[in-house]
């Protein structure tokens, strides 16, 4: 990495890019245009890192974009850039002053390059977003029927609910397929536990696996124990932060895991035989089963290179 950071601060109508070194900013609109005329102004400046916030989606088309056409790309959590403007003093929020603070992040701190998805697995995002929205819809639905009482009302929305529970079926029914033939589907055969919902994760929200070292990816993904000490204390290491969508399916993977499988369970029981605390056990079986997929995606990776 060298020392140009570039910013870009994601709206839905435009882009505000901002050079830390040369206390520039510059707004282009969300659009292919937008991202050319980009393009053309930051490449000159030669960056070494360009980052942008996660925005709910937003981001995702000018990412690729910006990907594709050389720039160095970097991806953070909004938490990590708020954090880090409160740090250096600067408590007003604007546009502007986001992406300047998204240029200082590049210019000080060395992040993870963005893994683009291939066209198979930015279809298979969409799909998987449908189903998580299904999935949270009829609980919702469900929580709601038990406080109805009219028969007509529970009647309508068990036909809503009923809707919802065929076109969840259909959706998963994609995803199935969608995942059948991936390396990551190879590799969750050989542990019980990692199932169609954590492969579609694993491709659409967690591309880094098996390109980063163990201790990153466990850190990545929210798992990894931080410490906490200072001066003569010491304090109990914590896991926190990281990417909620593969830390929740990781945790329902490693429950699993936990009971049935021939090297995850011996691992949780002999914590448990030690006396550690069933969650400290169960947050140790997530940390080495990203640790494990990590490894064997790795050895995949290598051998496709290699055939």
């Amino acid at each position: 990495m060298n020392g140009i950071g570039a910013g870009v601060d994601v709206s839905k109508a435009y882009l505000d890019v901002a050079v830390f070194q040369r206390n520039e900013v510059k707004r282009f609109d969300n659009g292919a245009a937008g991202w050319r005329a980009l393009v053309r102004w930051l490449k000159p400046y030669g960056p070494g890192q360009v980052v942008l916030e996660a925005t709910g989606g937003y981001e995702q088309r000018a990412l690729g974009a910006l990907h594709d056409a050389g720039l160095p790309m970097r991806r953070i959590n909004p938490r990590q850039a708020r954090f880090f403007a409160r740090a250096t003093g600067q408590l007003a929020k604007t546009d502007r002053i986001d992406a300047k603070t998204l240029a200082h992040v590049a210019s000080v701190i060395d992040l993870v390059p963005f893994q683009p998805l291939d066209a198979d697995a930015a279809k298979l995002r969409q799909y998987k977003s449908r189903r998580d929205h299904l999935v949270q819809n009829i609980a919702t639905e469900k929580q709601r029927r038990r406080q109805l009482i009219d028969p007509m009302l529970r009647a309508d929305l068990d036909a809503h609910i009923e809707y919802m529970e065929r076109a969840l079926h259909r959706v998963e029914q994609v995803i199935s397929d969608l995942i059948k033939d991936t390396p990551q589907a190879r590799i969750a055969q050989t542990i019980k536990g990692v199932g169609p919902v954590m492969i579609a994760t694993m491709i659409c929200e967690l591309p880094e696996l098996g390109h980063l070292n163990r201790k990153a990816i466990a850190k990545l993904v929210g798992v990894a124990p931080l410490n906490r000490d200072s001066g003569l204390f010491a304090g109990r290491r914590t896991t926190w932060g990281g990417r909620a969508g593969p830390r929740s399916a990781l945790y329902m993977s490693a429950v699993t895991a936990a009971r049935y499988d021939h090297l995850l369970k011996p691992f949780y029981e002999s914590l448990i035989g030690r006396g550690k605390p069933k969650k400290l056990a169960l947050v140790a079986v997530m940390r080495k089963l990203i640790v494990i997929l990590n490894a064997r995606m790795r050895e995949a990776m290598a051998m496709s290179a290699t055939a």
